[in-house]
């Protein structure tokens, strides 16, 4: 085991680096200069203040020099500063990550909690009305515009009825309740989405599971039905499912920038937007690469996982 996570550590570094150029390259070649962005906020900024800035930011070497400068100053701990927030790269990021684990993760433990039962209660029970609706939901939750769903509920919860807040962070000392009620719309966007895709993933698994033969043996041997879903079946399906799960592990950090802007919260997808758009290289690199290694991350957590949901998985390593 230890040999595997040291070769998948080695692998997410040789990624990581891989994506830092790809990463830096985007964001040096698109289109701006953000020294021509500072003059056009100062006009009293001379053409000489303007190549002295170059200078101090380096932006008057070629963009492989560039990139060697800064990949230097990171592995040393220097991560930069922010030019847009003037401020260090990890102060402008820490607290926005904070922001969007709270809203992210706790809309992926909603989804979580409610797709999988009802993606096994719905293959248990196939061609049943609750299947239909079930994929009925699934559906709907799957074709949904974030945008759009964010603003119905809005619509209903703040304008009309007048129960939450149309947006916005409770202040951290704010009452648990009031927190709650902030989040409430936020979470209920997201979960909504993610629900309908993971029910779906959860009852195809289910289906091909239910289909093998341990599972009519386990049913010859007099098994009841809620023993065979629950705990012959069940184990067996998360299997493919953890893969989907582990894959969304980054976009938990990445956020999601609709809901984040349309809710006015400040997480990380409105974090990464300004980035780009400001061509601040620092914050941008650093906020992407950290998404990117926790996407890497949720995959080492996958690989583990399987282990303890399959045996045979276990054996095979050991046998290794």
């Amino acid at each position: 085991m230890g040999r595997f996570i040291l070769a998948r550590s080695a692998q997410a570094l040789l990624v990581l680096l891989i994506m830092s150029v790809v990463i830096y390259a985007l964001i040096g070649l698109m289109p701006g200069d953000p020294i021509d962005l500072m003059i056009s906020a100062d006009p009293n900024m001379t053409s000489a203040d303007a190549a002295l800035l170059r200078e101090i930011y380096g932006l008057d070497q070629p963009l492989y020099r560039r990139y060697a400068a800064w990949l230097v100053s990171a592995v040393q701990g220097d991560l930069g500063y922010s030019r847009l927030f003037g401020q260090p790269v990890l102060d402008v990021l820490l607290p926005a990550l904070g922001n969007t684990l709270t809203l992210m993760a706790t809309a992926f433990i909603v989804a979580i909690a409610i797709a999988l039962p009802l993606g096994t209660l719905a293959a248990a029970k196939p061609r049943s009305p609750l299947d239909y609706g079930v994929n009925l939901y699934a559906f709907a939750g799957i074709s949904l515009p974030s945008f759009w769903l964010a603003l119905l509920l809005i619509m209903l919860f703040s304008v009309t009825l007048g129960w939450l807040p149309a947006g916005g962070m409770a202040a951290a000392d704010a009452p648990l309740s009031e927190q709650l009620r902030h989040l409430a719309l936020p979470v209920a966007t997201v979960a909504t989405l993610h629900i309908g895709a993971y029910s779906r993933y959860m009852r195809s698994a289910m289906l091909e599971v239910l289909r093998h033969d341990y599972i009519r043996t386990a049913r010859a041997k007099g098994a009841s039905e809620r023993r065979v879903v629950w705990v012959h079946a069940w184990r067996n399906a998360l299997i493919p499912v953890v893969t989907v799960l582990a894959l969304d592990f980054g976009f938990l950090f990445s956020g999601a920038l609709v809901t984040e802007t349309i809710f006015s919260w400040p997480g990380m997808g409105k974090l990464i937007f300004d980035a780009v758009m400001g061509n601040d290289f620092n914050l941008a690199i650093i906020a992407l690469l950290f998404a990117t290694a926790l996407t890497l991350l949720g995959n080492l957590i996958a690989d583990l996982l399987y282990g303890l949901l399959d045996p045979r998985i276990r054996g095979a390593g050991r046998a290794q």
